[in-house]
């Protein structure tokens, strides 16, 4: 104990031990077996191998790595020299087409009773004006004209209450969402220059005709297409008249005449089978039960679409009485001129 009494300080110091045998050196260092051998040259040299064969791996990887992003580069934004078309620049174009091919069936569907299937207009007795003109299509019908005409009709766009032009868009009471809308706006703009196929409006499949073939069709702008300097421009709305004139008082009609009757509600005909003798004259009552559509009109025709009875138009809702004069036996066809849809067509049977 080093708090011993009666001794002195150094005596109450721990009592020193013998001293003992220094500590083997193997106690502080790892065994033998932990100690790596020496090298071989076989084992060095394979060694020095693995190491230039990683970095080949490596140089490699960085070759395949940059000739990776310098192709997927060029493949975004075309080679140089025009080589290759820019990737979004050439998925733009297959957009534009496919809102095209569906802006046609948009157009058959809601617009072509009015302005005819080929945009001919009042040109072919349509109601509507006329659309394929390059005078009008090389300005005046752009883009955003008919967005806003679309959008919002053309009674507010040409500040006409007679307009007949209704609203087509959804956000406004019209049947159209605005992509049906661009893509009626992408059709009416597609150019004359190139081909497109008509599809199945429910199944986006090529529409195929009688003789085998895919159908087509053309746009109507001309890219090539120049104004001349001298031309007037063209108005800003279109004030025309479906054509025809106000029919005339009808004759009194013998009592044994005969007399076939026809009307017309909704642009459609109540009949579309008539029967008329032949050598004789006979009559047609027509009734017109359509108001702000232009007006209708039973004219008859051959089968060229040679005019029998070329009869006047009756533009708003009443009625009128055509006299057809003697007509040979055969088979005629009756139709409006203003609407020659398959709704008002129909055959007659002179016997």
């Amino acid at each position: 104990m080093t708090d011993q009494s009666g001794r002195e300080p150094e005596q109450r110091l721990p009592a020193r031990r013998p001293p003992s045998e220094a500590a083997p050196a193997a106690r502080f260092s790892a065994p033998e077996s932990a100690h790596p051998p020496e090298l071989s040259p076989e084992r060095a040299a394979k060694i020095v191998s693995q190491s230039a064969s990683a970095r080949w791996v490596g140089f490699l990887v960085v070759v395949v790595t940059i000739l990776f992003f310098t192709v997927y580069y060029f493949y975004e934004v075309g080679a140089p020299l025009g080589l290759s078309e820019p990737r979004l620049d050439a998925q733009a174009e297959v957009q534009q087409v496919t809102a095209i091919e569906r802006g046609y069936n948009i157009y058959q569907a809601n617009c072509a009773r009015c302005h005819g299937p080929q945009g001919e207009g009042t040109s072919a007795g349509y109601i509507g004006p006329v659309l394929n003109d390059q005078m009008k299509l090389f300005d005046h019908l752009n883009a955003r004209y008919l967005r806003n005409v679309l959008t919002v009709g053309g009674r507010y766009v040409c500040g006409s209450a007679t307009s007949l032009m209704p609203v087509w868009a959804d956000t406004n009471g019209g049947p159209l969402n605005y992509r049906q809308i661009e893509e009626l706006i992408a059709f009416l703009r597609a150019p004359s220059t190139q081909e497109f196929i008509i599809r199945n409006p429910e199944l986006n499949e090529p529409v195929v005709g009688s003789d085998g073939k895919v159908k087509t069709f053309r746009g109507w702008v001309d890219p090539a297409f120049k104004p001349d300097p001298a031309a007037t421009a063209v108005p800003a709305c279109w004030a025309g008249t479906g054509g025809g004139a106000t029919p005339a008082p009808g004759e009194s009609i013998p009592p044994d005449a005969v007399v076939l009757e026809i009307t017309a509600e909704g642009i459609a005909f109540n009949v579309h089978e008539l029967e008329a003798p032949a050598g004789e004259t006979f009559y047609i009552h027509f009734t017109n039960k359509d108001s702000g559509v232009g007006g209708h009109d039973v004219d008859i025709e051959l089968a060229d679409r040679t005019k029998v009875a070329d009869n006047a138009v009756l533009k708003d809702a009443g009625e009128v009485t055509y006299t057809i004069p003697p007509m040979d036996a055969g088979t005629y066809t009756f139709i409006c001129s203003i609407h020659p849809i398959a709704n008002m067509t129909g055959t007659l049977t002179v016997r």
